[in-house]
């Protein structure tokens, strides 16, 4: 059944990704019409999401907030769909791209970084508009394998037709010491939500949350400096990202410090502008452990 589906939407797929961009944004507001209003697509959890984050919002306030995300959430799974035929030159107009020097003395100085960022702004088309540089230290992503295997087989090529590379989640830590010979730039995405046991518990959005302890652990055990990728949208269908360093030894920081910096970084991104965060993901869904005396 999951082969007939997948060659039964691929024309879909390709012939949605082939549209120009006012069609592709016509569609999108005609996308955001039903997910929105008519069928409700996680409403419930984004609400909840959005009235917790924000208590001090008035409920007029957080409306918007939640009509402007469903916008670009629905944009953003068309411009997703787009990185499948989309022109280098065209990635290059509509993603500018600040501080790559930052990143070109760490290649000439043969150091490998941990980029860390969040599902904030278009994650896709930022590594698709990343690969395009040259002089800079190669781009891996983390990845999770999806259970149909033509779907992810299409997955793995939109994200890597560009020049990035992948690793699956689960085989990340020996890939990066087995690679540590390389040049590389490892692109973690932080805001996911980790087993409650083996997380760092901290406060994100106002609300106890767990995260990932990998970004930290890996730069720690390699060495390797931490940079933010921070993300703007200044208008529709454009995007701007800056490479930020948060941490240049991470050998002289105590444990927690560098999950707290980045998830501080990304938590001010998304105060300042949050319709462009995954609201829909349930991020809390967890309670911290009771510690047992």
């Amino acid at each position: 059944m999951g082969t007939l589906v997948y060659y039964l939407t691929l024309p879909l797929i390709y012939g949605i990704s082939l549209l120009p961009f006012p069609l592709l944004y016509l569609l999108s507001d005609g996308i955001y019409v039903m997910i929105y209003h008519v069928f409700g697509y996680r409403k419930q959890v984004v609400w909840s999401n959005l009235r917790n984050s924000f208590p001090e919002k008035s409920e007029a306030e957080l409306k918007g907030i939640m009509r402007r995300f469903y916008r670009w959430f629905c944009d953003l799974m068309l411009e997703t769909l787009k990185t499948l035929t989309v022109s280098p030159a065209t990635v290059r107009r509509r993603f500018e791209f600040h501080g790559q020097e930052l990143l070109r003395e760490y290649a000439r100085q043969g150091q490998s970084v941990i980029l860390v960022l969040g599902h904030y702004g278009n994650w896709e088309l930022a590594g698709a508009r990343y690969s395009q540089e040259k002089d800079l230290p190669q781009l891996y992503v983390i990845y999770h394998p999806l259970h149909n295997k033509h779907f992810d087989r299409l997955l793995h090529h939109m994200r890597t037709r560009s020049g990035t590379r992948l690793y699956t989640m689960r085989e990340t830590s020996k890939a990066m010491l087995r690679d540590r010979h390389l040049n590389t730039a490892t692109a973690f995405i932080a805001d996911q939500t980790p087993s409650p046991e083996r997380a760092w518990w901290t406060t994100f959005l106002g609300q106890e949350t767990p995260v990932f302890l990998g970004t930290e652990g890996l730069s720690k055990k390699l060495g390797y400096p931490v940079v933010y990728i921070a993300m703007e949208r200044p208008r529709r269908g454009h995007y701007r990202m800056t490479m930020e360093l948060l941490v240049a030894d991470p050998s002289n920081t105590v444990e927690g410090e560098i999950t707290e910096i980045h998830t501080r970084r990304l938590e001010a991104d998304i105060r300042r502008s949050p319709e462009i965060w995954l609201w829909t993901h349930r991020r809390w869904k967890h309670r911290r452990p009771v510690s047992v005396a």
